[in-house]
């Protein structure tokens, strides 16, 4: 069964963001939906979608784009089994400092925290390829391109 990315945006105005986040998904073939739900201004409608998404039996891990102070990353995370990883955007606005609204939750609210759209991707892919030998070998290859790019730039500055 394939697996599926719910990215859930605290306002449309991270659309970007969560572009980005689809667009590496798409590269590892993993399937995203982008959604916009504030737990601040619509916590019952963030409910409502992931009651939805956790009816549907396909492998899931959901993406948080939350910056600000960030309850929609914990809501989602004490609201779902699948694992939730925050990438909150940065902003200029506070220079960074609302990143501890996703680096510091509640206790028994665990989302991972990862600040790349790539990364996030990534980590995803990670998680769904446990049980996915598939996509684990895509994983393992993203990461061999990865390394192999690092050794030919050290090769061509070096010439060894």
């Amino acid at each position: 069964m394939k697996p599926l990315v719910p990215i859930i945006m605290g306002s449309k105005s991270d659309m970007s963001h969560g572009e980005a986040i689809a667009a590496a998904l798409a590269e590892f073939g993993i399937d995203s939906e982008i959604r916009v739900a504030s737990a601040h201004k619509a916590a019952a409608y963030v409910l409502g979608l992931l009651k939805e998404y956790e009816i549907d039996s396909r492998p899931k891990v959901y993406v948080t784009v939350a910056g600000r102070s960030n309850a929609l990353s914990g809501l989602v995370d004490g609201s779902v089994k699948a694992p939730v990883i925050a990438c909150p955007p940065y902003s200029e606005r506070f220079g960074g400092a609302d990143i501890f609204s996703s680096l510091r939750m509640p206790s028994g609210i665990a989302p991972a925290v990862v600040l790349e759209p790539a990364g996030a991707a990534l980590l995803a892919a990670k998680i769904l390829g446990l049980t996915d030998p598939e996509l684990s070998a895509a994983v393992h290859t993203a990461q061999r391109r990865a390394r192999d790019t690092i050794i030919d730039d050290d090769h061509g500055i070096t010439g060894r």
